[in-house]
This record gives structure tokens, sequence and C-alpha cells, in this order.
């Protein structure tokens, strides 16, 4: 479907998935402009992680629409009873960027391959353009001295921030976090969402899965609040963690649970 929507830049509408007989999400509506920053906060079970997947066509909703900068990628009426080619799934990956929390690098290869991979099985340039373009994104992140280490020579925060880079190196609209720090201790936590602040800096498009509530609250543009499989609270930072009266989030935000 190639309809052209006047809309925001990131728009989700009516989005259902069930895994058998179990609803997961149960009909998701948000929508995010261009440069902001949106963070997703629930306990564990949600449908936080789902929605992500989703976003990424990791998973098909079964119903609901899913559009980037007016066009629609996903419509579950046009895909419902059909297999979408292994092509057209990658071609609207691309226009995400997802950041696992379990990093997902390549173990056997050093870090400037992992970024360049991708790229140069898609054919993104030249062998030379797409090693100068790693290289400044490995600057960005702050490890252009880790060049040809391998993962396991390095840090959780290290290893995360690769992934980060390598996640940008396809040029991606929306970068998408699934709890980008929850495999961090504290210490390597705060490197992680140092990257994720410069990224906000340079007006990048962001959808983040988070435990990190200071986090969320200093970083966001927009706040979801997600209780079994559907949008409880949305809003400012100010109006979810302030002004908010729904009893099921003061209890989450009180209870100091962060999954």
């Amino acid at each position: 479907m190639s309809e052209i929507l006047e809309e925001k830049y990131l728009q989700v509408k009516g989005l259902y998935k069930s895994f058998g007989d179990f609803p997961v999400l149960k009909g998701i509506d948000f929508s995010l402009n261009k440069g902001e920053i949106l963070s997703i906060i629930g306990s564990s079970g949600s449908g936080k992680s789902t929605l992500l997947r989703c976003l990424n066509f990791l998973e098909l909703a079964d119903a609901g629409t899913i559009s980037v900068n007016g066009e629609v990628l996903y419509d579950g009426v046009d895909f419902k009873g059909k297999k979408a080619s292994d092509k057209d799934l990658r071609e609207k990956r691309l226009h995400f960027g997802l950041v696992f929390q379990s990093f997902n690098l390549f173990p056997q290869y050093d870090v400037l391959k992992n970024l360049m991979l991708a790229p140069l099985l898609l054919k993104k340039g030249t062998k030379e353009e797409l090693e100068q373009k790693a290289m400044a994104l490995l600057e960005s992140v702050g490890l252009s001295d880790k060049v040809h280490y391998y993962p396991y020579q390095l840090s959780g925060g290290q290893q995360q921030r690769v992934s980060i880079a390598r996640a940008l190196a396809l040029d991606p609209d929306i970068l998408c976090f699934d709890e980008p720090t929850s495999a961090l201790d504290p210490e390597l936590t705060v490197e992680v969402l140092r990257v994720i602040k410069g990224l906000k800096a340079l007006g990048s498009t962001m959808v983040i899965v988070t435990h990190e509530m200071e986090f969320a609250r200093s970083v966001s543009d927009r706040v979801i609040y997600m209780r079994d499989g559907i949008i409880e609270a949305e809003g400012t930072p100010e109006e979810v963690f302030g002004e908010n009266q729904n009893p099921h989030l003061q209890q989450f935000l009180n209870s100091g649970k962060t999954i």
C-alpha cells in the first residue's frame, strides 16, 4: 500500500498482535514528530517489546497501520492472509534501526566489520565510503580506538555503543532501543545513556523501551505507559510522571518496579 498521508513523522494506528489465543497488543495508537524521542514504560509483560518488534517488522501485527514520513509501510488489511516476502520486509526494516538489550554483535567479526557488513551486503556504497562512514560513527560514540577489537574484548557498555553505531550505519528514519541498559551495571549505563542524549542533540527520532525512569523523564519529548497490551497513559514527561492520576501508573511509579 503506497497511500501518502499528511500526518506526523511516525504514525501507528490500531495495532493488534496475538500469539495463538493470547492477545499481547490490543489496539495501539500513537504518533511522533521528526526529531522527537518517545519512551515506552511499563511492567514486564505489558507488550512494550512486542510493540517494538512490530515496528521493526520482526513480528507482523494482526491489524493496524504503521506509517513513516507520510508513507504507509504496513497495513494489516493488505497483509492479512498473505506471506510478506523477505525482500519486502528487509526494505521496510530499513526505515527503523533496532538496538537490542543483548547487543547481538557478530562475535566472529571485529568492530569495524560489524558496522560495515549490512551496508556492504545492501550495496549502500563502496567499501572505502562505508569504511569512512563506519570510522566516523565509531568516533561519534567514543570508540575510534576499538576499531579492530572483537566483541569479547569490549565491556558491555562498549558493545552497546557499537550496536548503536551499527544501527546508525544504515541511516534509519527512526532509531529504536529495546531496554538498552538492562544488561549493564550503573557505571556502564551512564556511558550508553550519554550517547543516546548526544543523538537527541543531533535531532535523531527515537523510540526507547526503558526501565530507566529518570532517563525517560529527562530525555523524552513524549512518554507512553503500557499495561496489559494497551496504552493507559501518554503525554509529556511532566504529564506522565508528575500530573497523571492513573492509579495503575501511580502504583507502577511508586512501587519502584523497573521492569
